[in-house]
């Protein structure tokens, strides 16, 4: 890496550092993972521009990532966390995207979790979850594990049972303060409408093994 990308690097470690739940060293770590995972040829790109201009993940290499290191198999899912890293809605993840969507990934806070699990769960991005939303995501998620004749009566029943606890202003579909009320009364509603974080034991191996992985 050219002495030029090294120090703006360095200085876009700094700058995260301090808006996320990781140090400078952690980030520099994590943006070399993102080189690594883009490929050989993304590396000669980097070092001729500043960190987040032109170092990207596209979906399909974000999706690997997800399923290799995190064990996520759920393709809808896969594909709503990707778009919660993706904050500009341009298909790809960059850099400044990679390190503030791994900070709530890996260590946020439970409001920064709440607020991920939540723009994973509205899956048109209209600022609620709908009945039909988490028919969706819950038929996805169970209806293939299952061998009933009609497993989506049971889905339906699961819906209404959920909105039942979580729709605090009772107007069919969870706003986002109904669904922060209810995670904050009850923490294991968090993932209520399927896996979009990753467990402990992931969340460990990953930043332990992930320095090994550009040796």
């Amino acid at each position: 890496m050219g002495g030029t990308r090294r120090q703006e690097q360095g200085r876009f470690a700094e700058r995260m550092s301090k808006k996320t739940h990781f140090n400078k060293i952690e980030i520099e770590t994590l943006l070399k993972l993102m080189r690594k995972l883009h490929g050989e040829s993304s590396q000669k790109q980097a070092m001729k521009s500043p960190p987040g201009s032109m170092l990207r993940l596209d979906r399909t290499k974000f999706r690997d990532l997800l399923h290799n290191d995190f064990a996520m198999t759920d393709d809808i899912l896969m594909d709503r966390v990707f778009k919660a890293f993706d904050k500009d809605n341009d298909s790809s993840v960059n850099e400044e995207e990679w390190i503030m969507g791994l900070s709530t990934f890996l260590r946020g806070t439970i409001d920064e979790k709440t607020n991920f699990c939540f723009a994973v769960y509205d899956l048109n991005s209209d600022g609620y979850i709908s009945r039909e939303e988490i028919f969706h995501l819950l038929k996805n998620t169970l209806v293939k594990n299952t061998n009933e004749e009609d497993p989506d009566e049971g889905v339906k029943d699961l819906v209404e049972l959920a909105l039942k606890k979580m729709d605090h202003d009772h107007d069919s579909r969870l706003s986002y303060a109904d669904f922060n009320a209810s995670v904050k009364e009850e923490l294991l509603l968090l993932e209520a409408f399927g896996p979009c974080l990753p467990k402990q034991a992931e969340k460990k191996a990953f930043m332990a093994t992930f320095t090994d992985k550009l040796n």
